[in-house]
């Protein structure tokens, strides 16, 4: 397995980044039901959020509180049953490329090679070959891929599959983001270098993520704001803002300031297993 080789000094604080403050993302009252013919299930109600261009804004809350509907609703995956669900100002109809996606099973064409997974999208878009080549060379380098172009994804380890995923997400040039629990399914130790990867690529690309997750470590360590979700029915309990600077803090998750969030929002969700 190729390991990871970073340049964590470089890694950014997460304080403001040029574009922030312009609204990407707008929700206001998104509700979503789920009908069968014996009964219905109140998934979302009444959820409200923004997330701004260039932000990175998780979303944490126990099974069951409607974190991967919402975030499948943004991606157009879903419909919502009421309320108003805009991107740039404009109505979410539908799936569209100015969303990616990431998801925790890693979603790549087995028959394909690292650059051709990555090339897909661009594949489907007539894309011309000189500049495909380009966009997948940078991407490849960029999550550290470059020297696997020709592999099958079953000659990569789950975190290489992952970083494949992020790049083929990437190189479609999406405004936005959309991450479910993509590190999920990770060992610990390749799960963090893949956190401090994909902070690095949050800064380089300026893309405005979206990031669903059940670990609050994770949520403060990425994030600049995180919304505490809370089940039966999904709606948003809170709104937690990640103050800046806290990523220059060495061992940060074991700082007091760190800790003291982590169980605030415990507190919030009311399951100290999450």
């Amino acid at each position: 397995m190729e390991a990871l080789n970073l340049d964590y000094k470089n890694v950014p604080s997460k304080g403001t980044i040029a574009g922030a403050g312009v609204r990407k993302i707008e929700a206001v009252d998104v509700t979503k039901v789920y009908s069968t013919k014996k009964s219905q299930f109140v998934a979302l109600n009444r959820v409200s959020f923004h997330v701004d261009a260039h932000e990175f804004v998780s979303f944490v809350g126990p099974s069951g509180c409607g974190k991967s509907s919402l975030l499948r609703i943004i991606a157009g995956l879903e419909p919502l049953t009421m309320g108003d669900l805009s991107i740039n100002g404009h109505e979410i109809e539908g799936p569209g490329a100015d969303r990616g996606m990431v998801f925790q099973s890693y979603t790549l064409f087995p028959w394909l090679s690292v650059r051709e997974n990555i090339e897909f999208g661009l594949t489907l878009k007539g894309v011309p070959l000189f500049e495909k080549r380009a966009i997948a060379d940078h991407f490849m380098e960029l999550v550290g891929l470059h020297k696997f172009a020709k592999s099958l994804p079953k000659e990569l380890s789950g975190g290489m599959k992952q970083r494949v995923a992020i790049a083929r997400a990437l190189a479609n040039n999406p405004d936005v983001l959309l991450m479910d629990e993509p590190f999920g399914a990770l060992d610990p130790q390749t799960k963090n270098a893949m956190q401090e990867l994909l902070l690095r690529i949050w800064e380089k690309e300026k893309t405005t993520v979206v990031f669903i997750t059940h670990d609050i470590e994770e949520a403060i360590f990425l994030s600049q704001r995180v919304y505490v979700m809370q089940a039966h029915p999904g709606t948003i309990r809170s709104e937690i803002a990640i103050p800046r600077g806290m990523r220059q803090v060495e061992d940060v998750k074991d700082s007091e300031a760190f800790v003291k969030l982590k169980k605030q929002i415990i507190s919030l969700i009311g399951h100290h297993d999450e």
